[in-house]
């Protein structure tokens, strides 16, 4: 026979029993909620992640037609004017940079990388313009193995050439710097022209807009800008963006 406290013991197991067994499905289903909230901001994240690297590389490959298209031109230009000599070095220099342009597909390179981009493509623009055109590279050697995205500076100084110094007689004045200022890298170009180089950025996505917008995809997390700033003595465009060195981005990625 049941005692009082044995049969008081039943009675609460049979009431407290089916609320358990609720309280535990309801942790379940919760659990699975979550679980599957978690899995659904998972694929999302990827989803940015790929969207984002697609745009990059949009805004990326439209910089190359753009730049080709130039230095074509540069070339076309010599070969109307019958400089045959200047001409066969040009396409011998124009080789070089195709050749160095192949062999990575990064979305990003180092900035001693970029500037033998720029070398090429002034000693083009050199045998064009011949004495017209005086420049000067001013670079910290502290930067030269920190990342920078792909015809950066590049498209600044084709800038330069495009809407200043084709457009008008006279001397063509072009200066390039790159520094290190705490833990930021600074792109000058400077050419001695008035013209806002501002139409540029609306060219199909080129120029300076198109600068900014993969600025802003290869560094999500820092801050970047890029801004025109037209003074008496010409047009100068600063371009701004975190220091990083291409181990530790290659580094970054693959904890991610």
């Amino acid at each position: 026979m049941l005692t009082l406290d044995a049969f008081s013991i039943y009675i609460m197991f049979c009431v407290l029993a089916p609320l358990v067994g609720a309280f535990t499905l309801l942790f379940l289903f919760l659990f699975e909620k979550r679980i599957d909230l978690l899995e659904k901001q998972t694929r999302e994240i990827a989803l940015e992640r790929e969207l984002q690297t697609a745009l990059y590389n949009q805004l990326n490959k439209e910089i190359q037609p753009h730049f080709f298209f130039n230095t074509l031109n540069s070339i076309l230009g010599l070969a109307r004017l019958d400089r045959k000599t200047e001409l066969i070095r040009s396409i011998e220099t124009l080789s070089k940079l195709l050749k160095f342009k192949y062999q990575t597909n990064d979305n990003f390179i180092t900035i001693a990388e970029e500037l033998t981009y720029i070398n090429y493509y002034l000693e083009i623009q050199k045998t064009r313009f011949r004495d017209r055109l005086h420049y000067e590279m001013i670079t910290d050697p502290n930067v030269t193995k920190a990342i920078i995205i792909p015809f950066l500076i590049q498209t600044l100084v084709e800038n330069a050439f495009k809407h200043s110094f084709e457009k008008h007689i006279g001397e063509a004045f072009l200066k390039i710097e790159v520094v290190k200022k705490e833990q930021e890298v600074h792109v000058t170009v400077w050419n001695n022209s008035f013209d806002s180089l501002e139409e540029s950025s609306q060219e199909g996505g080129l120029g300076l807009e198109n600068i900014a917008k993969r600025l802003e995809l290869l560094f999500p997390d820092h801050n970047t800008s890029v801004q025109l700033t037209n003074l008496h003595d010409g047009t100068t465009v600063l371009a701004v963006f975190p220091f990083v060195i291409k181990s530790e981005k290659r580094e970054g990625e693959r904890t991610k």
